[in-house]
């Protein structure tokens, strides 16, 4: 029977990586993300027996309950949970609106705990599962203008080490993936000289390809990485060495 794996923010970008390279690999995979795009839309028609789309906007945090219980009685428990989908506002602390500093913390610490939280229950009823969590590098190297964005990331880390010793017992893995900046919608939006500076921090000179970042998701969902827990694998071409 193939394992089912929920992604957020499959929609487009690394999500969309994440979710190729899943199918790719055998799983099934429900992904969501706020609104159908184009993109995913040409996935579904390519495989309309693996990949199901569930919309749903991850700030909506008092909903995440039902959602889960919704995939879990139409699909089967899950295998795997890749909470992917996340915020990242480019701006100065000082200047930056508390209502921007509200929704990241909802979208990016809030959401996925809680998806960990009712995502882990049909886990624990099978004894086996797979919570990834899709951090930074930083959440340990700052950057300026990210500030808030690194304290979520750096949450993530924290929280993914702790339930990791929560849920071991129960062969339930939880684990960050700490990206580099990446060729993504995300990073195209960051201004000529401050993309440059990233670039430059590589010895490799070059951003990160979400195909490699999607292809270690699936390693950690693998029977491969059965021993693997409560650590954050870095892949950011070198800039953190």
């Amino acid at each position: 029977m193939k394992k089912i794996v929920l992604v957020t923010g499959a929609t487009r970008g690394l999500g969309l990586s994440i979710t190729k390279n899943l199918l790719q690999s055998g799983y099934i995979v429900i992904a969501t993300g706020r609104k159908l795009t184009p993109h995913l839309s040409e996935l579904l028609s390519i495989a309309p027996d693996t990949l199901r789309f569930e919309p749903f906007d991850m700030s909506n945090t008092s909903d995440i309950k039902d959602f889960v219980t919704s995939i879990t009685k139409e699909h089967g428990r899950l295998y795997g949970l890749v909470n992917n989908a996340a915020l990242g506002f480019d701006g100065i602390l000082a200047t930056m609106h508390e209502s921007q500093i509200s929704e990241l913390i909802k979208v990016n610490i809030e959401a996925p705990i809680l998806l960990a939280k009712y995502a882990s229950r049909g886990m624990l009823i099978n004894q086996e599962g797979r919570i990834i969590n899709i951090s930074s590098i930083i959440a340990t190297t700052g950057f300026n203008g990210l500030s808030v964005y690194a304290a979520s990331k750096s949450a993530l880390n924290g929280f993914s080490k702790s339930l990791s010793r929560e849920l071991g017992k129960a062969n339930i893995t939880v684990n960050c993936i700490a990206p580099g900046y990446m060729a993504t919608e995300m990073t195209s939006e960051l201004k000529d000289d401050k993309l440059n500076s990233i670039i430059r921090r590589s010895p490799m000179n070059k951003l990160v390809d979400p195909e490699n970042v999607a292809h270690s998701v699936s390693y950690l969902l693998s029977s491969y990485a059965n021993y693997i827990t409560g650590t954050t694998i870095t892949i950011d071409a070198g800039s953190t060495a």
